[in-house]
């Protein structure tokens, strides 16, 4: 057994190569078949589940890697978190991945076997995203973000299809038949054809907005030191002056957007009158600003009762023109769950953040409707629009936590779907980077690199009418997923049984 095991850990290990930034799609052919040869050998299915954790184990412990990095921000308190970080985090995603390890176990072998291991799979990552508040990240389906074109099909399916439909393809060299080699080769050229074919439509013309993304690049480990504020604040300002007036000039016509990532002020500009001053002095006359900062809520008695993680619209002459209070908190960093019960709290800060009424859409004067999305509220497929459809999507980040790392070009690669799926514009916002604007196809209008300094301009793309998954959600890839799961597990009738015997002689 001891053999199996490491095979399993080497290729759940590698299997984590596709994933951003690298995209090593190739080593999905290996690494899925070689799990599937070792789940079919397995004499139990305790062994299979052994086997499948393992596999799992590697491929999220590999994966996630970059958390250690937080813990870096204060080494001296969390040293001891470095070589458990990562494989601890990994082993509740690990869990999930028993129900594809053992639905392979348990299925008829052969193109069966392979249907209910990718039915199984989509299923956990379908739980993923829902239990114990949900951790949706790294779903299979992001290995394709690396260009729109094959990203084209989750405006149909969503990303879970993506993933259904990769981890099919992938294990398709378990079957060593030329017939179902080329039936996987038909489907990626349709696939891919799709892709192609869905991008020939035009752009829809750009919205009259000019947006200036800012991303100061500020380092995790210095963001809220007393002595820092100040000129972190006055960094804000200066670029912020700079990029609107530029845009301002160049579109004098034009109403101009100035967008701060998560957290990025270090006042309370919901509160803080001479912060919001200082802010509103810095736009050009007539631009706006949308700035990640904390807001504070205090009882009669002048006792700070609340902490919410927000985002604050301001004018140019310092009035609060909105705000919204991000509702899906990340346990540990942004408060403690089981009350208190695991003592290990990742920000600074004694109080938890209090979470938002529900996901918004939002309007500024001038500018479209759009949906806020704090940080990871983005990875959520299906939950990121509010109610009423906006006209774009806005994600600011703060991605310092994780460094120079695969983790904000992973998030990137969430955000990205995103637009595919809801078929609008997703405009990010990050501290350090990665800030983008893409249109409503995935496409990449304007980049800022990770680590870089400076701001991003562009126009806000134009949205469009909703597809198919953006009008029925995860009810697509839900009821996509069952059924090739029925076909998996249907009863190998003697016909059925007699043709996989010639195939076998041939």
């Amino acid at each position: 057994m001891k053999r199996p095991l490491l095979l399993a850990l080497g290729w759940g290990a590698a299997s984590a190569l596709a994933l951003p930034p690298l995209h090593a799609l190739p080593i999905l052919l290996v690494a899925l078949p070689a799990l599937l040869a070792l789940l079919g050998a397995a004499g139990s299915w305790r062994r299979a589940a052994l086997l499948g954790g393992a596999f799992f184990w590697a491929h999220h412990t590999v994966g996630l890697y970059w958390v250690t990095h937080a813990l870096f921000t204060d080494i001296a308190r969390w040293f001891w978190l470095v070589p458990i970080a990562a494989p601890g985090i990994a082993l509740p995603l690990a869990a999930f991945g028993l129900i594809p390890a053992l639905a392979a176990w348990r299925a008829p072998p052969g193109w069966r076997r392979i249907m209910a291991f990718s039915a199984a799979w989509v299923i956990a990552e379908l739980l993923r995203g829902v239990l114990f508040t949900g951790f949706p990240w790294n779903l299979l389906g992001t290995v394709w973000a690396f260009h729109a074109l094959p990203l084209q099909p989750a405006s149909v399916i969503g990303v879970h299809g993506l993933s259904l439909l990769t981890v099919f393809l992938a294990c398709l060299p378990a079957l060593r038949s030329w017939r179902w080699m080329g039936a996987g080769a038909a489907v990626l050229a349709i696939w891919m054809g799709y892709g192609g074919w869905r991008m020939t439509d035009p752009a829809p013309p750009h919205q009259n907005v000019r947006l200036v993304l800012v991303q100061a690049n500020v380092a995790q480990d210095v963001k809220w030191q007393a002595e820092q504020r100040m000129p972190i604040f006055q960094r804000y300002l200066a670029l912020t002056q700079l990029g609107t007036t530029a845009a301002q000039v160049a579109h004098p016509d034009v109403p101009v957007l100035a967008i701060w990532p998560e957290t990025a002020s270090p006042f309370l500009l919901a509160d803080d009158e001479r912060a919001r001053r200082m802010a509103a002095e810095a736009l050009a006359p007539g631009a706006q600003l949308l700035a990640g900062s904390m807001r504070a809520v205090w009882g009669p008695d002048g006792r700070l009762t609340q902490v919410f993680n927000s985002l604050v619209g301001v004018d140019d002459t310092a009035r609060v023109t909105a705000t919204y209070d991000k509702w899906h908190l990340v346990p540990f960093g942004e408060y403690m769950p089981l009350g208190g019960l695991i003592p290990i709290r990742m920000v600074v800060g004694g109080m938890d953040f209090s979470a938002g009424p529900a996901l918004t859409t939002l309007s500024l004067p001038g500018i479209a409707n759009f949906s806020p999305l704090i940080c990871y509220e983005i990875i959520f497929s299906g939950r990121v629009a509010g109610a009423q459809r906006p006209a774009w999507l806005l994600n600011v980040t703060n991605d310092a936590w994780f460094g120079i790392s695969a983790g904000p070009f992973q998030h990137l690669a969430a955000a990205r779907l995103r637009a595919v799926e809801e078929g609008l514009p997703v405009v990010r916002a990050a501290q350090t980077g990665i800030s983008a604007i893409f249109d409503r196809q995935g496409r990449v209008v304007a980049q800022m690199a990770l680590g870089e300094t400076g701001t991003l301009a562009g126009w806000l793309p134009g949205d469009g009418p909703p597809g198919f998954f953006a009008r029925h959600g995860l009810l697509v890839p839900l009821c996509l997923t069952l059924l090739i799961a029925l076909i998996g597990f249907l009863p190998q009738g003697p016909g059925m049984r007699s043709r996989k015997r010639d195939d076998s002689q041939k």
